[in-house]
């Protein structure tokens, strides 16, 4: 058995199907994706109430609609789980699928003050992982290392802003940090997220790169949080730290947004305030028998989730089928995985298990984006299909 098919279970949140969960499944004999219901009596296939994981969030109570929902039963979670990673997949049976669509698929970055420093230093490291250790203690005996107390856009953070201009250590992340706007910015298209199970994707040419593991808020289109998914953001460090303008290239790539295992709708067993506290666990296991092992607390995040959910999407900023949101990470890999001083960086092979209590475990294998799984099938295949299967009314 190998080392992802092993890791992907189990994939439920400690309280089982208490909450309400809902995913999508590829489904082979429908040559397409349907939405499901989680339970305890297997995957519940949901599509003819609602053919998009789009149409569910835009209800005035998901959850309570996930519950009502009917449907063909597809079997067993722990069955179709197992066929998910690519090299032991049957092609004729369903397989798991990202538990979003037709989202936007947005995220937040330097949330964290940790997160904060790290970037600045990718910066002043102009991408080169050799020089992030001399650098590190220079920029915390310039800005410090606990700014978990500092209210972005307070006087107090303006306060520190004047100081660090006038000693010319100001910088582009410490702006969306510290400053009143949220970094807010597209981490790939409707329809491109890959889920539990799959191989994520990074791009051969990076040296220097790192996962993230972040809560990911499901937003409707009239701007309300309606739930919450695990994600995975790969970052490419090198290639943002040689530029703020590369940051499409060092985020949107091929199988490089993980989402799932599920989304987890808000009902009286899981809230904001659920999100608010959470502890999101990363383990690495490489290949090489190198173990990384860190978490991010979402208690010391900058920037309260329901600000954050607000920035992206306003008056200003308009997303009629929903959008996720990729909450940042406080957690920065530093640990060195090859020579002193190198710090961490990916190996193909590794396996990236994300996890927190309420939301489940969310593992992926990373591969280089040209051996992953091809993104083919869009929002324009999606409505096709859906057509076809004589669900869209």
């Amino acid at each position: 058995m190998s080392r992802l098919l092993t890791a992907i279970t189990p994939a439920l949140p400690d309280d089982g199907t208490t909450g309400a969960l809902a995913g999508r499944v590829w489904r082979p004999d429908c040559g397409g994706p349907s939405v499901v219901a989680i339970r305890d009596d297997g995957v519940i296939d949901i599509s003819g109430a609602f053919p998009t994981m789009r149409d569910l969030a835009e209800m005035a109570d998901p959850a309570a609609r996930l519950r009502a929902a009917t449907g063909e039963n597809l079997g067993a979670l722990e069955v179709i789980l197992a066929n998910t990673p690519v090299d032991h997949r049957d092609p004729g049976r369903p397989w798991l699928l990202a538990p979003i669509d037709l989202q936007a698929i947005k995220a937040a970055g330097v949330t964290f003050a940790n997160s904060m420093l790290e970037r600045v230093i990718e910066e002043r490291a102009r991408g080169n992982s050799d020089a992030a250790a001399g650098l590190r203690a220079e920029v915390e005996r310039l800005i410090g290392d606990d700014l978990s107390t500092l209210k972005p856009g307070s006087d107090q953070a303006m306060a520190l802003k004047a100081a660090l201009i006038k000693a010319g250590a100001w910088s582009q992340y410490l702006e969306v940090g510290i400053g009143p706007d949220a970094e807010i910015f597209t981490k790939a298209q409707p329809m491109a997220a890959i889920g539990t199970g799959m191989d994520a994707g990074v791009h051969p040419g990076s040296s220097w790169n790192n996962p993230e593991p972040e809560v990911v808020l499901v937003v409707n289109s009239a701007g309300v949080i309606v739930g919450a998914s695990l994600g995975n953001d790969v970052n490419l460090r090198d290639v943002e730290g040689r530029s703020a303008l590369l940051l499409g290239k060092a985020k949107d790539n091929n199988a490089s947004a993980s989402v799932g295992p599920f989304v987890r709708f808000f009902d009286a067993s899981f809230g904001i305030d659920d999100v608010r506290n959470a502890v999101i666990s990363l383990t690495v296991a490489g290949e090489d028998n190198f173990r990384l092992e860190g978490a991010s607390s979402m208690a010391k995040i900058s920037r309260d989730p329901l600000d954050l959910a607000g920035q992206m999407l306003n008056a200003h900023h308009r997303f009629p089928d929903g959008a996720v949101l990729y909450c940042g990470t406080m957690f920065a890999p530093v640990q060195d995985r090859g020579a002193p001083g190198q710090g961490f960086t990916h190996r193909t092979g590794d396996i990236v298990t994300i996890a927190t209590p309420k939301l489940g475990r969310l593992v992926n294998r990373v591969r280089p984006t040209d051996q992953c799984e091809a993104w083919g099938f869009g929002a324009g295949a999606l409505m096709r299909n859906l057509a076809k299967r004589g669900l869209l009314g």
